[in-house]
């Protein structure tokens, strides 16, 4: 069995990732690649759900900076929910739960990207 499994799915506009296991620097290219593949098809609405993220060591933390810059010049984001107690703590240690929004539900954060879009 891998360390790591990513499904993906998308909801309207919005794609969500589900990461199960570790990502480390082992694992981390399936990661990344199901990133790409999301941004690839201009898919910039972007929510991480870590619900079955045991870990993520710095590899994963790099591929989320690598693809943030491009999502965020397109007009989208990437949104991460469901945070267990020991990958919250890596984000909070390293200060990017000041870079990236943290949402306790999925729904929560898929509905972030509605925040404002009415006009």
């Amino acid at each position: 069995m891998s360390e790591l499994t990513v499904e993906t799915r998308d909801l309207e506009d919005v794609t969500l990732l589900y990461p199960k296991g570790f990502i480390n620097a082992h694992t981390v290219r399936l990661f990344e690649t199901a990133l790409q593949k999301a941004v690839d098809e201009r898919r910039f609405k972007i929510v991480v759900n870590c619900s079955g993220l045991t870990y993520i060591a710095s590899a994963g933390l790099g591929a989320i900076m690598g693809a943030i810059e491009e999502i965020r010049a397109s007009g989208g984001d990437l949104r991460l929910t469901e945070l267990n107690e020991t990958v919250l703590n890596i984000f909070e240690i390293l200060g990017f739960d000041r870079l990236y929004r943290i949402f306790p539900s999925e729904m929560d954060a898929i509905l972030s990207f509605r925040e404002g879009m009415a006009s």
